[in-house]
């Protein structure tokens, strides 16, 4: 496991109809031990674009591109070889993956965590809990929720893509005490291939990485973006103008055979 390669690789169009800055978040986390070997590129009408590179939680990359009309063009692709390590728990983030945010209104589902999860106690035990509830609860449903839909829409909708799911189970695991947020992933085994949404709980001092879809191993996930919902980790955010994403494929695979997971397993991403 120690020695897994994987490759991933995003490929944008996006028609820029004024002037505008661009925030994407789609390179993969710059962690070690992994050996990164990546490619970029961003192009305006087929010439270079410059951009800027910023720091982001948990190893994560901002790039931030200022575009003006035109169409713009970024490929991005890396091979990674190894995994990790398991991202720390910090007292910072004890306190900040607590709280209610936008999209985990989890100030919101007290009354329904303390519910159903009056009984379980301890992080691992509420992971599995919550994991399963949400699981059973929802179906998963391409293009059933917008891009404002919060935990609390997509519990009454009882349906939802990744991402939703991601946050009912972050916003349920904070009303209980546990840590949790949101992780952006290139996730090999996924199908139909796109970016993928999993959630990190803070058990044991360490981060543990769940999916309650259960749509790719979890050993195989690799880490983009980290935040407390997907407003952290929306892989294209647009400030000041107009633009449109025309095209956008995902794809990301590893070499031989994927992990098995088991759900009753604690993983970590790397």
């Amino acid at each position: 496991m120690d020695g897994m390669q994987r490759h991933v690789e995003a490929h944008l169009v996006v028609q820029v109809d004024e002037a505008a800055t661009l925030a994407l978040e789609l390179t993969a986390a710059d962690t070690t031990p992994a050996a990164l070997d990546e490619t970029l590129s961003v192009a305006l009408d087929g010439g270079a674009v410059p951009y800027t590179e910023l720091p982001a939680t948990a190893g994560g990359r901002v790039l931030e591109v200022q575009v003006t009309p035109g169409r713009l063009v970024v490929d991005y692709a890396a091979d990674v070889t190894g995994r990790a390590a398991p991202a720390p728990v910090t007292a910072a983030d004890r306190l900040a993956y607590l709280r209610p945010s936008r999209y985990a209104e989890s100030d919101r589902l007290e009354a329904v965590a303390r519910a159903e999860f009056d009984g379980v106690h301890g992080a691992r035990d509420l992971l599995d809990a919550v994991s399963s509830w949400v699981g059973s609860r929802l179906s998963y449903v391409p293009g059933s929720s917008g891009p404002t839909d919060g935990a609390v829409d997509t519990l009454l909708a009882h349906e939802g893509v990744c991402r939703d799911y991601a946050h009912l189970v972050i916003a349920l695991l904070r009303a209980r005490d546990v840590p949790a947020r949101l992780v952006a992933v290139y996730a090999p085994g996924l199908d139909p291939m796109d970016f993928h949404a999993v959630v990190e709980a803070a058990v044991d001092d360490e981060w543990r990485v769940v999916d309650a879809t259960l749509l790719a191993p979890r050993q195989s996930l690799l880490r983009i973006a980290t935040g407390r919902d997907a407003a952290d980790t929306a892989f294209l955010s647009n400030y000041g103008g107009a633009v449109t994403l025309l095209e956008l494929s995902v794809s990301a695979w590893t070499q031989g055979e994927l992990p098995r997971d088991d759900v009753t397993d604690l993983v970590s991403l790397g």
